[in-house]
């Protein structure tokens, strides 16, 4: 079955950076949109940034745009998200997700990319801790 992996969670002091990665042991993961998600204890799963196939679709939800970049690696079928000036409020279980749909208009209101019912496969996530 297809898991794709989200993995480079651990603690970070408020200020800081985190890489989060995600990846899958076949080659078609390069043909998948991905999203990243997290959740906190007591809150609702919320997408915070999606990349389409090719890189050029792109989207990212008002609390980390600025602080979040999202991007892909085709040769290590990895899709990567640099996490700056992380917040306490960033801490949570984040996990990518894979869309069978290449290329989604992330442009278009009710395909933003960031909703977990466009997502078709999903793994295990990594903890996040934002604290001093």
């Amino acid at each position: 079955q297809f898991r794709p992996m989200a993995s480079g969670g651990g603690p970070v002091q408020p200020g800081g950076s985190l890489r989060l990665s995600c990846t899958a042991d076949r080659p078609s993961f390069n043909y998948y949109s991905i999203g990243w998600f997290r959740q906190a204890p007591g809150k609702e799963r919320e997408g915070i940034a999606c990349i389409s196939s090719s890189g050029q679709n792109i989207n990212y939800a008002e609390s980390v745009r600025g602080r979040f970049t999202i991007s892909r690696d085709m040769a290590t079928n990895t899709v990567n998200l640099e996490m700056t000036d992380l917040k306490p409020e960033d801490a949570g279980v984040y996990s990518c997700a894979a869309d069978i749909r290449s290329e989604p208009d992330y442009t278009i209101p009710s395909n933003s990319g960031l909703e977990a019912k466009d997502y078709d496969y999903w793994g295990q996530g990594t903890q996040v801790t934002v604290s001093t």
